[in-house]
């Protein structure tokens, strides 16, 4: 009798799977396929595999492997690398459109 958690053999992604877009390291490395970025993930020091980021990458890349998107792997992955990145919102990066367009109905 099958396990009931176990995933019928079709679902299972190869690890061999590309990512949708390649994630590209500090180092100028790229990580193409979820082998690579297991291959990258298990090979960080273990003070920093341990971080929540990087456990939460780990989860996904299982997940992905048991029939996930890859994207998620790829976002996982991404957020780890990048969890020292602070994103701020820059109001000048955008120029307003408010108010410049005059409305067919007011023509």
């Amino acid at each position: 009798m099958e396990h009931p958690r176990s995933l019928p053999e079709y679902i299972l992604l190869p690890w061999s799977t590309s990512l949708e877009d390649p994630i590209i390291l500090p180092d100028g490395r790229q990580l193409l396929t979820l082998k690579d970025a297991a291959d990258y993930i298990t090979k960080l020091p273990k003070t920093e595999s341990d971080l929540p980021e990087w456990q939460t990458a780990i989860e996904v890349l299982v997940l992905c492997s048991r029939g996930g998107d890859p994207m998620l792997a790829r976002i996982g992955v991404m957020k780890a690398l990048n969890r020292q990145v602070e994103r701020v919102f820059n109001p000048d990066r955008k120029e307003m459109h408010w108010g410049k367009r005059e409305l067919k109905r007011n023509q």
